[in-house]
């Protein structure tokens, strides 16, 4: 799991100012502080910090099961507008997720998880009255999705926030479970959602009603952001010792193993993020049906929670193999078998043909279990690779801050706390990079590129590059992080 350093003093006087909403006297490093006032303030923070990461993740991957029930709401859009929904909400959300990096160090963490709970209720309030008028134009539906990607940059900006109050020791089951929290909210809504709106759900036991209700979690997402936002106001903390001055964080910008690190977590939390947004599209769309008022094949909200669901309890187990063996060499083996797995996928989809008949809907069906069975064996690859890369990112900053100095001294100690700073801007803005995934898979998946009757041969398409971007990934790698007579290998990070 991760363990960014701390960038705070470790010597910080005990004489400093501490309020109830800023903390000056900071000292997580120092076992006596830690143990008698430390933990509980870092538990609290750690809780609240959750529970809004949490509604953010739900927020932004609203699309990603609600455009299944679009039609039956009685918007009729085609398999490409609904993909193009989910994306842009993907989009959006990595894009802020660089600006949210950089929000906690200037405003303070409490503050800025206030404001960022009140910004979902933008897209929910929005959401709630879209769906409710059937002139709703597709174009505000594309605006709403973009706008949900608040919800999207909350990730960074928890995570950098969660750093700051966790010792080095404690850091990793810390921001682990940070981030799974976070990312068990995609799973949250795309189980909930149904059975919310009216539509059934937890496979049949929930029975649908007559008419499905949209906008109930619409309402729902109102109501928990502002809880979310309460409680960070009430519970929260912003602590002093760590802000800083944008230009000394900016610096990451310029750094190599910045993108590096970008480009390997496109193909782990890139394709979590991706896939948790077209799974349930992918099933409804080739594995069911309504022909003549009489639905046929499987229902697709039965199924689309699971992916997310297994991708997030597969995280943190990723971080702690990673903290055993090694991040690079779990990232290695992540790859190798995220591409076999993808290959399992491509098998399935060759077996597809278009869903235009009950009759092709139950061929299909043939091969539905292959499909979902190594779908989920992926998703559960990019949980653990979430975990290791996540891992992989101090222990490179931390190296480099060892290589640059002498053992000892001043200069040492100096480029640690430099590097670990470093570090957590760069869990920013490698998280902004990799969030693009969501926004690509999808976008590869609609094709607007392709005529409406090549959309199969389109998805096909789609893994097979999947497939050679991880392979691409594995090579990185093993030869940056892996190969014998580099420092960084040297330091199995």
């Amino acid at each position: 799991m991760t363990t960014l350093q701390n960038p705070t003093s470790e010597t910080t006087p005990t004489t400093a100012r501490r309020t109830k909403r800023w903390i000056s006297d900071w000292r997580p490093e120092d076992p006596e502080f830690w143990e008698s006032t430390g933990r509980p303030v870092a538990r609290r923070n750690l809780v609240w910090s959750i529970l809004a990461e949490h509604i953010g993740f739900s927020v932004w991957f609203l699309w990603s099961m609600s455009t299944g029930f679009l039609a039956a709401a009685g918007f009729g859009y085609d398999a490409e507008q609904l993909f193009i929904l989910t994306s842009v909400s993907s989009a959006v959300g990595a894009f802020l997720r660089v600006p949210y990096t950089f929000a906690v160090p200037i405003f303070g963490g409490r503050n800025w998880t206030v404001l960022s709970a009140l910004l979902l209720l933008i897209p929910t309030i929005m959401f709630v009255v879209a769906v409710q008028n059937p002139e709703t134009s597709y174009t505000t539906f594309v605006l709403i999705a973009a706008l949900s990607g608040f919800g999207g940059g909350n990730f960074a900006s928890s995570m950098a926030n969660i750093n700051a109050f966790y010792p080095a020791k404690e850091k990793g089951l810390a921001l682990g479970l940070n981030a799974a929290g976070g990312n068990i909210g995609v799973a949250v809504v795309q189980l909930i959602l149904p059975i919310v709106i009216g539509a059934g759900g937890l496979w049949g036991l929930i029975k649908g009603a007559e008419t499905i209700q949209l906008a109930n979690v619409g309402y729902l997402y109102i109501g928990l952001s502002l809880v979310a936002a309460a409680g960070a106001y009430f519970f929260m903390n912003n602590l002093e010792g760590a802000q800083t001055r944008l230009s000394e964080t900016a610096t990451i910008l310029k750094q190599k193993q910045t993108w590096i690190m970008s480009f390997l977590y496109v193909g782990t939390f890139g394709s979590f993020i991706g896939y948790s947004g077209a799974f349930g599209l992918l099933i409804k769309l080739y594995f069911s049906g309504t022909f003549d008022g009489a639905f046929s094949g499987y229902t697709f909200a039965y199924y689309a929670f699971l992916g997310a669901t297994v991708g997030s309890i597969c995280r943190p187990i990723g971080g702690r193999i990673a903290d055993k063996l090694g991040g690079a060499k779990v990232t290695l083996g992540v790859f190798l078998l995220q591409a076999g797995g993808t290959l399992g996928i491509l098998y399935s989809v060759y077996q597809l043909e278009a869903a235009t008949s009950p009759e092709a809907v139950a061929a299909n069906g043939q091969v539905f279990n292959l499909f979902l069975a190594t779908f989920l064996f992926v998703f559960a690859m990019t949980g653990f690779g979430n975990g290791s890369t996540f891992k992989m990112i101090p222990a490179i900053w931390k190296t480099q801050a060892e290589l640059d100095t002498p053992e000892g001294g001043v200069s040492r100690t100096l480029a640690l706390k430099k590097r670990a700073l470093e570090a957590s801007a760069a869990v920013g803005i490698v998280s902004a990079v990799g969030a693009f995934g969501g926004f690509v898979i999808p976008m590869m998946f609609a094709a607007p590129w392709v005529p409406a009757d090549g959309k199969l041969e389109a998805v096909q398409t789609a893994f097979w590059v999947f497939t050679a971007y991880y392979v691409a990934c594995a090579v990185v790698t093993y030869a940056v992080y892996m190969r014998k007579g580099t420092p960084l290998a040297e330091a199995n990070v």
